[in-house]
């Protein structure tokens, strides 16, 4: 073992998984429904980015009103974020404006939905440096673009995440296998842990009558019993927790002050650090 081997450490999810696994849908529209199913036939998780002021907008590719809408997510264990208040371009407006579009939103969906709700897609491509600055002041943890990675690589910028791709880019195919059949354990430097994370919208499965993908790739993750299945707001929460453990000078002994237990490979092995413990590595 190269001696650089020997102090690394690497997080790992939940259980000691390598991989996580999420999706984030767009806009709160009827096909939704059929994809909620998907989701909970496979125990999938995911985020669904929606709008407050288009409830009913049956043009708007078939959205859900209020009631629907509180009816599909509020129970359904999966994620609700925001979209802005009317799916706008938050760049091409007054920042007061702008700031108006995010409280809005998420004043609403907090109430309707009985949660705090941190997480956001941009709608388009509408953010800039400023929209970042404002969004970290407003108290939201992370936000989606359209702009794809084509990566499996945790996210350092959580106000600008890019998604490993869309479900509908050529590239979706070969990168869901790469997922698959990796594994950081078995890499002889780096051994980061994966994250796919992919996006779109429901009503594109029914445009282009094509639902066989995503039941086809919800049913092969949960096959895999390496892959974390969770929410983005799930995920951005155990990052934070795994960047917030608390190291001895000599990186052999480490704390654990989140609420939640978290875990690190060493030296080929896996330790859980416990909520409020501390752990010391075996040498």
């Amino acid at each position: 073992m190269f001696i650089q081997m020997y102090k690394e450490k690497y997080m790992r999810f939940p259980g000691g998984k390598t991989k996580a696994a999420t999706f984030s849908y767009d806009d709160g529209v009827k096909a939704d429904l059929r994809l909620l199913e998907i989701f909970k036939k496979y125990g999938v998780k995911g985020t669904f980015n929606l709008n407050s002021d288009l409830f009913d907008c049956q043009s708007w590719h078939n959205r859900m009103n209020e009631e629907e809408t509180v009816k599909a997510f509020k129970s359904s264990g999966q994620e609700v974020a925001l979209h802005g208040a009317r799916h706008i371009f938050l760049d091409k407006v007054p920042l007061p404006e702008a700031a108006d579009e995010i409280v809005r939103n998420r004043r609403y969906l907090e109430n309707i939905m009985g949660r705090t709700v941190r997480g956001m897609a941009y709608a388009y491509k509408g953010y800039n440096d400023e929209i970042v600055k404002l969004l970290k002041m407003m108290g939201v943890a992370y936000a989606r673009t359209t702009e794809p990675s084509y990566s499996f690589q945790i996210p350092e910028d959580w106000l600008r995440l890019k998604p490993t791709c869309h479900h509908k880019d050529p590239k979706f195919a070969g990168l869901l296998d790469k997922f698959l059949t990796g594994s950081p354990a078995a890499e002889f430097k780096h051994r980061e842990p994966y994250l796919l994370y992919i996006w779109g919208h429901s009503y594109e499965f029914d445009d282009d009558n094509n639902w066989e993908i995503i039941e086809t790739a919800c049913s092969r993750l949960a096959k895999d019993n390496d892959v974390w299945l969770a929410t983005g707001i799930e995920i951005y929460n155990y990052v934070k927790a795994y960047e917030n453990l608390v190291y001895s000078m000599d990186g052999e002994r480490v704390f654990n002050p989140s609420y939640m237990g978290v875990f690190v490979e060493i030296r080929g092995k896996v330790y859980e650090i416990p909520a409020g413990g501390e752990v010391v590595f075996e040498k």
